[in-house]
């Protein structure tokens, strides 16, 4: 087996943005997700752990870049859970969670789903959801996973009937608690109150410490209950957690094929966990009209649909619900809806009305969708999972795999501008030398533009050049204000760039190429594969709007008039930069 290109792209990059950190993680998921390993997902998870005693210094020269250089498949799959563990600790669970259950996303290795088996309960209950194993190795698997992993899995509607009685004799259907007990700290779907609480002695056998501990907890707190209290005490919490009696206003959930609520956010959302929401044929505490009926029949989408809770009081009464259908991509079946419920009466700005930030993070989203499940598909062919493929269908399956690549990295890009320019997010602090930014993106450009002797001249004058923003953010801005101009520079051309500082901001000035000045761009599919290098696929206009809302948010500005485009910055005295090991690493290669 050959060391996967695809991952050594990955392990390369180090993201440092909130989209790179998603992106990355996304990336990681479908590799790993696919790929086979020799190694256990609890060996993987310790590996991880052993790695986090190491600075992020250590791990890429001890691990990452020895990796590359040999080509090791099996060094790689270290690696790459090494790098997904780190990520880990710093995208929320929300986030993981919403990553996992993306559709089109494909979770088969058995390792990777014990590996985030071993995490934070909301990523493990996503990966326990959207995992697709043959029966024999969710048998082979569901032993080693953690006590509360298993208990995820008593969700599912879709296991083999050998899964299901192995999960049976493992005890799994002991976790569901009796009675009103909010579990919100142990699992992150409740399972729903059975109509008369059972014993607690007869749910919770002592053949698990973890079980055991948590009986002694929940039996301390019920014998310490005090009357006047409305709602009970966490289980595992020593704070009273006294939820708000007022009737809940919106609640985002999820279900399974059959129309049962198996995920959900809000305040009172564990209360709609295990109804029977989104069917053609709900239980008796939820009403329909015929018109709704009909569309979940036709697993059509909802918009404002009305219905009726009849249930506890802080989620009874008229609710509006918009749903999408789910399809699997890799057998198109369907799997269940995506809701979100919401009072009638909420004010308009609350129930549809999104700012045009919000509108366009969800178009962005409906479009990754199906380039997710399209790119899936087209990586199946290549790979000819599923059987032999002619190699004239594999060529065509990859290009199209490499155009869906480039249309999720455009998306990207959109989704930076639009929450750039929402201010619905910040570029990450820090601070870097412009100067050594500037440097290093010539010299990576001179490999393609030395061949039509074409490049840049870059004039020094004044000092400093520290920017208030992390070094990351420094390449990545750079990079696009140079690989736009080299993209248009024209053979024997040279771009002449002056880069200035009177103290307290900096100044670069670009000679704009004769090519943007004069010409409109070649936005064409063969005029983008004419380039030898590009900074974006919705060319340059687009690419200095974005350069143009990243200066912003560093305290800067950018201006494109006649033939120079001036970029400005805010600089830092190097002398508040002295303890920053990131800029000496700068100074030192500039």
């Amino acid at each position: 087996m050959l060391f996967d290109d695809r991952l050594a792209t990955v392990l390369r990059k180090r993201a440092s943005s909130e989209a790179g950190l998603r992106t990355q993680f996304r990336q990681l998921l479908d590799l790993l997700g696919t790929r086979p390993t020799r190694l256990s997902g609890p060996a993987l998870a310790r590996l991880a752990g052993a790695a986090r005693l190491l600075t992020a210094a250590e791990v890429e020269r001890l691990l990452v870049k020895p990796t590359l250089r040999s080509g090791n498949p099996r060094m790689g799959t270290i690696a790459g859970f090494v790098r997904l563990d780190e990520l880990q600790r710093n995208i929320p669970q929300d986030a993981q969670s919403a990553i996992l259950r993306e559709p089109g996303l494909r979770l088969r290795n058995p390792a990777m789903v014990a590996f985030l088996a071993e995490g934070d309960p909301k990523p493990a209950a996503a990966a326990m959801a959207t995992a697709r194993l043959t029966e024999e190795q969710w048998l082979d698997l569901i032993p080693q996973l953690p006590v509360t992993a298993r208990g995820f899995l008593r969700h599912r509607r879709d296991l083999p009937q050998g899964v299901k009685e192995l999960l049976g004799k493992l005890g799994v259907r002991d976790l569901v608690l009796p009675g009103a007990i909010d579990l919100g700290e142990v699992a992150e779907v409740p399972a729903a109150a059975p109509p008369r609480p059972q014993p607690l002695a007869e749910t919770a056998p002592l053949r698990d410490p973890a079980i055991a501990d948590l009986r002694a907890r929940i039996e301390a707190f019920q014998q310490n209950r005090t009357a006047a209290s409305q709602h009970p005490r966490l289980p595992l919490g020593d704070a009273a957690h006294l939820r708000d009696s007022t009737p809940e206003q919106m609640i985002d959930l999820a279900t399974d094929a059959e129309g049962v609520v198996t995920h959900a956010e809000g305040r009172s959302a564990p209360m709609l966990v295990g109804l029977v929401l989104a069917s053609a044929h709900p239980g008796a505490l939820v009403e329909l009209s015929e018109a709704t009926r009909l569309q979940l029949l036709r697993r059509q989408p909802l918009r404002q649909a009305a219905l009726t809770l009849d249930a506890a009081p802080e989620i009874s009464g008229n609710w509006r619900m918009d749903a999408v259908p789910l399809f699997n991509p890799a057998t198109g079946s369907f799997t269940g809806y995506a809701a979100r419920l919401y009072r009638p009466n909420l004010p308009a700005h609350e129930e549809s009305q999104d700012s045009p930030g919000d509108a366009m993070r969800q178009v962005l989203h409906e479009l990754r969708t199906p380039v997710n499940a399209i790119q899936g598909f087209a990586e199946i062919i290549q790979q000819q999972l599923f059987g032999a493929v002619p190699h004239e269908y594999r060529a065509h399956a990859a290009a199209i795999a490499v155009d869906a690549a480039k249309l999720l990295a455009g998306f990207d890009e959109v989704d930076r501008l639009v929450k750039l320019e929402s201010h619905a997010m910040d570029l990450e602090e820090g601070q870097a030398d412009f100067r050594a930014a500037l440097a290093e993106t010539i010299r990576r450009l001179e490999g393609v533009l030395r061949p039509r002797n074409a490049g840049f001249a870059l004039d020094v004058t004044g000092s400093p050049f520290t920017v208030p923003i992390a070094r990351d953010e420094a390449m990545l801005l750079s990079w696009r204000l140079l690989a736009t101009a080299a993209a248009a520079l024209g053979p024997g051309e040279t771009a002449q760039l002056d880069l200035s500082s009177d103290g307290e901001e900096l100044c670069l000035q670009l000679e704009v190429p004769e090519t943007l000045r004069n010409a409109a761009p070649d936005t064409s599919r063969e005029g983008q594969r004419r380039k030898v290098v590009s900074a974006g696929m919705f060319g340059p206009a687009f690419t200095f709007r974005l350069i143009e809302a990243e200066a912003r948010a560093a305290g800067g500005s950018l201006k494109c008039a006649g033939n120079k485009v001036e970029l400005r910055l805010p600089s830092v005295d190097a002398a508040d930069a002295i303890g920053d090991p990131e800029t000496r690493a700068d100074d030192g290669s500039a």
